[in-house]
């Protein structure tokens, strides 16, 4: 699933390609005809992201309601858009059909929906502070983390308490703050907390800037290391996601992995004492 990094950028794309402008909306698969019809011909008054969640505004007709899920995929092109392929849920088209201009297809959404203002406020309630987000606020998510026994790798993976971490980033900080993942968010101290916050704030918009996740300081990089880059589908240079039985980078154990909240988590050990 998406990352919030991701789902940042995507607001930024959107912003940019279809920003201030009329814009012509289709549902070639047909399962959001109603909502492309309302918002056919209306201006892109904004986009945002909270989280997981895209909201893409049109001024008098609503919002856009999408959460990508594990398969959906928003993919941008340039010049004339071309017949849709495969099941292409919203098309979004810029400067008219043959205008020259740019597109955009959404596949496989979790969710994609027109919901009102009142709507948006209520799915936003629901979330986490985003570290992504100019008016996060760390103080809610910690408010619930010091009190709370559970684990403090399920905590962050929770989008009600921090909204847009996933697996990665879960596991990335806090290898980086050398944090036991089993540790109940109220055996964490406030300074630990905070380096936490602050770190993922760093990251993600790192991840919003390169389009990519990459937790590795830089005298673990591949070059200063000597080693061979990662190669992965999910990119980025990282410590210990998805390096189940690799070597640790700074101290030669074996990463670790285990089922936690129906996701693998990954750890080091010794750099990550119980």
């Amino acid at each position: 699933m998406p990352e919030g990094h991701t789902i940042h950028r995507l607001a930024r794309d959107c912003r940019e390609r279809f920003g201030g402008r009329k814009v012509r909306a289709a549902s070639p698969q047909g399962k959001f005809a109603d909502g492309a019809a309302l918002i056919d011909g209306q201006v892109l008054s904004g986009a945002q992201a909270h989280g997981k969640h895209l909201f893409l505004g049109f001024d008098g007709t609503g919002w856009v309601h999408v959460h990508l899920g594990l398969y959906g995929k928003f993919t941008f092109g340039t010049g004339p858009a071309p017949a849709p392929v495969g099941q292409v849920r919203l098309r979004l088209v810029g400067d008219g059909e043959d205008g020259g201009g740019v597109y955009a297809d959404l596949r496989g959404p979790t969710r994609c929906e027109l919901i009102t203002e009142d709507e948006k406020q209520a799915v936003e309630d629901r979330l986490g502070p985003d570290p992504l987000r100019a008016d996060a606020d760390p103080e809610a998510a910690w408010a619930r983390v010091s009190r709370s026994r559970t684990t403090i790798a399920a905590l962050l993976m929770d989008q009600k308490v921090v909204a847009g971490v996933g697996n990665v980033y879960r596991a990335e900080v806090l290898f980086r703050h050398g944090i036991d993942p089993y540790r109940p968010g109220r055996g964490l101290s406030r300074t630990e907390w905070d380096a936490i916050w602050d770190d993922l704030v760093g990251l993600m918009h790192e991840g919003v800037r390169d389009n990519r996740i990459d937790t590795v300081r830089p005298q673990h990089e591949p070059e200063a290391m000597g080693r061979a880059p990662r190669v992965d589908d999910h990119g980025g240079e990282v410590y210990v996601y998805r390096r189940a039985g690799m070597p640790c980078h700074v101290c030669g154990e074996p990463v670790r992995t285990a089922g936690l909240a129906a996701r693998n988590l990954f750890w080091c050990a010794a750099c990550q004492p119980g």
